[in-house]
């Protein structure tokens, strides 16, 4: 199946979701994330906001970390630094519907940065990830700052899949994260 065909198909499944079901699968796979070594020992995270049923983190903002949470700034990521804690401004919509922090909140370094939770239509088990078809975390990636990061897909159990079909610029995640458990 192609990428195009497979997102649109992955998307649907998730978004016919019962509310319930997506916000129980959510908190466990917090549960799953929060339990980790690899979380606890992370002083600063970026993450993202929920957006289409995608799975919610929210539960995790109020733990001691920090967080980063991207802003669309023409065809990359900035990361800004936001807490419902400290008198920020507060998110708003951005160029694509997606909560972004304000443009005045504190920018990201990629060396202040611990773990990155990345979004994901789907990951494989080999750790590779379909995304929303735009390159952003792609491109992010690659650059030498962000390379070495540590990363893990966030994704529904029924989207974590055998094989995703692969291009040359994808670059496998170090793990998945699912309401089934997180998966290194």
């Amino acid at each position: 199946m192609e990428k195009a065909e497979l997102r649109r198909s992955l998307l649907k499944a998730r978004q016919a979701m019962h509310p319930d079901v997506w916000r129980e699968k959510s908190e466990r796979l917090c549960c799953h994330l929060e339990a980790s070594e690899i979380f606890r020992r992370s002083q600063t995270i970026l993450a993202y906001f929920s957006f289409r049923q995608e799975p919610d983190l929210t539960p995790l903002f109020t733990t001691s970390q920090q967080w980063g949470f991207p802003r669309c700034s023409d065809r990359n990521l900035s990361w800004h630094y936001w807490s419902p804690h400290h008198r920020l401004p507060p998110p708003q919509p951005g160029a694509y519907g997606i909560l972004e922090p304000h443009p005045s909140t504190p920018l990201l370094q990629p060396e202040q940065v611990d773990l990155i939770l990345v979004p994901a239509v789907a990951c494989d088990v080999r750790g590779y990830r379909l995304g929303y078809g735009g390159g952003f975390y792609d491109r992010m990636l690659s650059q030498p700052g962000w390379l070495h990061k540590p990363t893990i897909g966030i994704v529904f159990e029924f989207a974590r899949l055998p094989k995703l079909p692969v291009d040359p610029w994808d670059r496998p995640l170090r793990g998945i994260c699912t309401e089934a458990g997180l998966f290194l």
